[in-house]
């Protein structure tokens, strides 16, 4: 079978719940979940210039929610409302369905020393130990706070990640793991619990042989993408070569992947049966930079000839559009990006700077953008929009915001 280039990305956009009619009514935990089992991760991210990453995906496709809707999935418990997501490293870090936890067994065991930072925790095996006793006796805590259970040395001053006490990468060590879970955060800082105390025991307990927890995540990540290479299928959940590509070819032998070629792409590709080729383009959205649909930047450039790369670590002066820059969906294209900001002290979501993509019509770029720019403030209970100096975009899109 062979694909053209538009029909790849018509694919990928409904694949990503872009095609879907947002709710009439209040987004609910249902939606919550449908939506979740759709893109599969929510990857975390401690920048908070304009929204957090794992609160942005969502609005994108339903709409503005309550924000309290996924605290309470993610971070809290109750007979009534069981906790719905967890925290681990999928793509990156992440919020997963808590019942895909134990799909991710191997990576823990690979991780039994953590993912950084191995030989401190190589030396310190009496403080894991000291750490998981004082997370038992303490219940959720901060690092800080098992620390000071601990009496442990007085952390030095303030720093980077690479300034961290050993019980903080001892933590996430465990975390890593599996030992450790995140029971809530408190202002984005993570509490540490027991994962036997904040995952249902039936979840705790299930045990998946490695190769069909492997099976498992690549049919997640194929239907996550609608169609992808390899190479796009490896990186939803960072699998390894090894493990994907006999996966792949014995889901291909089953007829769960169908191979393709599409147009203008240099590797083959793996539709996900049962997948329909949508006839319009639909999906309009601002896309934080870590929404799933362009997290894997190699694909956002095959998919939609949008060259996109992150700027917060470049400085100011050779940044080329700014320091969190989120691509702008009209018609399932990307057309336009704008550089966010939540003023909070203004009332006001500010677009520091905007770009219409070459050949793109500016005035219906700014029209379409500011439709969403003033949801996106009102979500955030912002008052007004607005708009900077810099880019070809924001003349029209002062005049469109009014």
């Amino acid at each position: 079978m062979r694909l053209t280039s538009g029909q790849a990305r018509r694919i990928a956009v409904a694949a990503q719940g872009f095609a879907e009619p947002t709710p009439t009514g209040a987004v609910t935990r249902a939606h919550l979940k449908r939506l979740v089992s759709r893109i599969q991760v929510l990857q975390l991210d401690s920048v908070s210039v304009a929204v957090r990453a794992h609160y942005a995906p969502i609005f994108s496709r339903l709409g503005p929610y309550d924000r309290g809707l996924l605290e309470r999935a993610a971070w809290s418990h109750s007979a009534r409302s069981p906790r719905l997501l967890v925290e681990y490293w999928a793509h990156e870090a992440a919020l997963v369905a808590v019942d895909d936890w134990p799909l991710l067994r191997w990576r823990m065991r690979e991780c039994a020393d953590g993912r950084w930072g191995k030989e401190i925790v190589r030396k310190n095996r009496q403080l894991a130990a000291d750490v998981v006793a004082a997370v038992a006796e303490l219940g959720p805590s901060t690092a800080g706070q098992i620390e000071a259970h601990l009496a442990a040395e007085p952390r030095g001053r303030k720093g980077p990640w690479w300034d961290r006490s050993d019980t903080k990468w001892v933590a996430e060590a465990l975390f890593a793991s599996g030992t450790l879970t995140t029971a809530t955060r408190v202002g984005f800082a993570r509490h540490y619990d027991l994962s036997e105390r904040v995952l249902p025991p039936e979840v705790f307990a299930r045990e998946v042989a490695d190769d069909d927890a492997v099976r498992a995540l690549v049919l997640r990540s194929a239907s996550a993408l609608g169609v992808g290479t390899e190479t796009d299928i490896r990186d939803y959940f960072r699998l390894g070569a090894g493990q994907a590509k006999p996966v792949i070819a014995d889901l291909v032998a089953e007829g769960e992947l169908e191979a393709v070629e599409v147009q203008g792409w240099n590797a083959p590709a793996y539709l996900r049966a049962g997948q329909t080729v949508p006839r319009v383009n639909r999906g309009t959205a601002l896309l934080c930079p870590f929404d799933p649909l362009i997290f894997f930047r190699p694909r956002v450039e095959r998919l939609f000839d949008f060259h996109y790369r992150i700027e917060i670590y470049v400085p100011e002066p050779k940044r080329q559009f700014g320091y969190y820059v989120w691509p702008f969906m009209l018609d399932g294209e990307l057309v336009g990006r704008v550089d966010l900001k939540a003023d909070r002290a203004r009332g006001a979501l500010y677009a520091v700077g905007a770009f219409a993509e070459p050949g793109r019509d500016p005035g219906r770029v700014a029209e379409a953008m500011s439709t969403e720019l003033r949801t996106m403030a009102t979500w955030l209970e912002l008052d007004d929009v607005v708009v900077g100096e810099r880019g070809n975009l924001v003349e029209p899109l002062r005049r469109a915001c009014g």
